[in-house]
């Protein structure tokens, strides 16, 4: 990934944390690595500065890090370790605002399933665009050595899709799962159309990715192979109108429910926490995948309910993976 802004051809929503302007200013993280506060801050420094020195101490995992930003230190809960970064260092910004889209009400299981939604937007639309340009270039090379041949590039967006299909199938299931009964015991039937949809979409995404497997026998640049590019293409698309659709009626008409089931806030946690469990594989080998689809602040965002809802050593663990 490139580290300057300026010359990059990206949306905001593409750039990963080193693909943003670093400050050089020089910055000391002083904290036990086993704890979750330090991995979170250490995380959000990553999309600051280049020069983060990391002092590991032999404290508690309850005991407060310790920030050093040019002659400044201070120590101090993740919330307010967090808005001295941006002060001290604004872009990107990190600490989410009232107009970046969740009220104070908003329940946390929805705005975990709202931040998923929208690394799943992100991810379908940089396949769509890989795929429109596969089809462009019709079997030659990308020019990118890290691609190499395209044998070998289609065999990377093999590997991209399958962890798109996976996270995508882990959310459903976990809407189904957890999301969706409390809704319906609220309301019987309230959920009916989402189900629905989850059932009619899965054929397409499993046929997609075979596909990509016939793709990776073919001859490349045959016809054979040439036709088979565009028919992929154009099943991405399908697949991401369809999705994008979904995501749009269940923002409108299902997850605004959830406030109205009133659910206190232990019952938030437990919640919150089945539908990290039920994730397991969104939250171990593809968190680095969820998170690459957010934007700063809120990947930011993702790692507060994370640390809401797991203990301090599972939470450090899951964040640690990011950092590494």
């Amino acid at each position: 990934m490139g580290n300057c802004l300026t010359h990059s051809k990206k949306s905001n929503a593409e750039i990963a944390p080193y693909d943003f302007i670093k400050s050089t200013t020089a910055v000391k993280l002083y904290g036990s690595p086993t704890a979750g506060c330090t991995a979170y801050i250490r995380f959000a420094l990553l999309y600051k500065t280049l020069s983060v020195h990391f002092f590991p101490t032999t404290d508690t995992p309850n005991t407060r890090p310790v920030l050093q930003i040019g002659s400044e230190t201070v120590s101090g809960t993740r919330e307010m370790l967090l808005r001295f970064i941006d002060a001290k260092l604004p872009q990107p910004p990190l600490v989410m605002k009232e107009s970046d889209g969740f009220g104070e009400t908003t329940p946390w299981v929805v705005r975990a399933v709202l931040l998923q939604h929208r690394s799943m937007r992100w991810h379908l639309e940089r396949m769509v665009r890989w795929g429109d340009d596969l089809v462009t270039r019709g079997g030659r090379r990308n020019g990118d050595p890290a691609m190499g041949t395209p044998r070998m590039e289609i065999r990377k967006f093999s590997k991209s899709y399958s962890q798109l299909l996976e996270f995508m199938l882990e959310h459903a299931q976990m809407e189904e799962r957890v999301v969706f009964p409390i809704l319906e015991m609220a309301d019987r039937g309230l959920c009916r159309a989402a189900n629905e949809e989850h059932a009619r979409d899965l054929p397409i995404m499993n046929g997609i990715k075979e596909d990509i497997k016939s793709i990776g026998v073919l001859d490349t640049g045959s016809p054979d192979y040439q036709d088979a590019l565009y028919n992929l293409s154009t099943r991405l698309k399908s697949l991401m109108e369809r999705c994008k659709e979904h995501f749009e009626e269940e923002e409108r008409d299902v997850l605004p429910l959830m406030e109205a089931v009133e659910l206190s806030k232990e019952q938030q946690l437990r919640v919150l926490e089945q539908c990290f469990d039920l994730m397991q594989g969104t939250n171990s080998h593809l968190f680095n995948f969820l998170i690459e689809g957010l934007l700063p602040w809120e990947a930011m965002h993702y790692l507060d309910l994370i640390l809401r809802c797991k203990d301090e050593e599972k939470a450090a663990s899951m964040l640690c993976r990011i950092i590494e």
